[in-house]
């Protein structure tokens, strides 16, 4: 049984592609009967790690981010490669962007970021016990300066809106209130 609210996609296609993601146009019917488009962007799933090192520090990057034209603090994430499970994925960005490895993962949540404009899904892990063991892999369009800061630390930096990136915020907040 559908919901009432659902709404109908007449037509759909590929408006706009490029790396990392497309947009999508369609032609839907609403509920009351009205048809109209709708477009959103759309990306492949993602992992984002929360990675501790075996002293409590959070391993984080700053990463130049174009659209807001600035360098951003966050989370080390990345997109989940066709057949990968989101484990492994994140074990791998982890040590792509970072070139540190973790001891144990544990998953923490599954969040829709901005699901009134895009279709993106982030698997939210907790690594524990990482260490750096090798270098960054970095794809062609990626900056990455690795660092580490104090958790509490990084959760007043939440508090007070120093740190602003949605990834990590969400992240961030959602460990704290999972202690």
């Amino acid at each position: 049984m559908t919901d009432p609210l659902e709404w109908e996609t007449l037509d759909e296609d590929v408006a706009y592609t490029c790396p990392g993601f497309d947009v999508i146009h369609e032609d839907v019917r609403l509920p009351d009967g009205t048809e109209t488009d709708f477009d959103y962007a759309s990306e492949p799933p993602a992992a984002v790690i929360l990675p501790f090192t075996p002293e409590g520090e959070v391993v984080l990057i700053e990463e130049w981010r174009q659209a807001v034209k600035r360098v951003n603090r966050g989370l080390p994430a990345g997109s989940i490669e066709p057949g990968e499970d989101r484990e492994a994925a994140a074990r791998r960005e982890l040590a792509e962007e970072t070139g540190y490895e973790a001891g144990e993962m544990e998953f923490l949540a599954t969040i829709e970021l901005a699901n009134g404009l895009l279709d993106a899904v982030h698997h939210y892990f907790v690594a524990h016990d990482c260490e750096p063991t090798g270098e960054q892999e970095l794809d062609f369009n990626e900056s990455i300066r690795v660092g580490t800061a104090d958790w509490e630390a990084l959760v007043e930096d939440v508090k007070n809106g120093e740190l602003r990136d949605g990834r990590t915020v969400t992240g961030v907040l959602q460990y704290a209130l999972s202690r």
